[in-house]
């Protein structure tokens, strides 16, 4: 489970650099915020592909 977390931070790190410098202090919030809308996403992508 901690590899998923870890691939999903990197992904939001990765995502939030190309909008914010990294030296930003506002960096981590914007990385935060950044992983919540990609754990939103995958739980709307999995719910909409098991509807039938």
């Amino acid at each position: 489970m901690s590899w998923l977390l870890r691939i999903l931070l990197v992904a939001a790190g990765a995502i939030a650099a190309l909008f914010v410098a990294r030296d930003a202090p506002n960096f981590p919030v914007v990385e935060g915020m950044v992983a919540v809308a990609l754990i939103a996403a995958i739980v709307l992508v999995l719910a909409l592909t098991r509807k039938k």
